[in-house]
């Protein structure tokens, strides 16, 4: 692999962990593990009160990404707008489907999921899985609208919920 590729984000660069969402390069360190001495994105996510390590060469081969560009979070909010699909299959099946939608990383697909799992008001009860679901792409994509504006959460969480009502209306 490139020195390239490996020297792509640095410390303070918000990057989106494919399985985590939304984290913050705090350091990049050199650790030495089995004998090997190994470069390390060192990686923050003050939600979930975690931290990560990456290995620098591993970064893109296991799907971390820089934060999406304006333009894809406006095609997510269009993804939003969309009429809900969802398919005939078995949850089970579905709920496999969404999981690997949410932990793949890509907004677009996330959006998708928030899209097919939200509930109005005047709709049926979900169940506790499709809650569990539904809340956790709906956080990804508020914390990934959140860091690509600049703002706070709250705002971005309103933002999707705007788009989510006027769809229902």
């Amino acid at each position: 692999m490139s020195k390239s590729k490996k020297l792509e984000f640095r410390p303070n660069d918000f990057v989106v962990y494919p399985a985590h969402g939304v984290g913050k390069i705090i350091s990049i360190e050199e650790q030495e593990i089995a004998g090997l001495t190994l470069e390390l994105f060192v990686i923050s996510f003050e939600k979930d009160k975690m931290t990560l390590r990456v290995p620098t060469n591993k970064a893109t081969e296991v799907g971390m990404r820089g934060l999406s560009s304006p333009d894809v979070v406006s095609r997510a909010m269009d993804t939003l707008k969309g009429k809900a699909r969802v398919k005939r299959a078995m949850w089970s099946r579905r709920a496999q489907e969404y999981e690997q939608k949410i932990n793949s990383g890509d907004l677009i697909s996330i959006a998708e999921v928030v899209r097919d799992l939200h509930r109005s008001d005047d709709q049926r009860e979900q169940s506790y899985s499709e809650r569990q679901l539904y809340e956790a792409a709906l956080e990804r994509l508020t914390r990934e609208v959140a860091a690509v504006s600049g703002g706070d959460e709250l705002a971005a969480q309103k933002k999707v919920d705007d788009v989510l009502t006027s769809r229902a209306a």
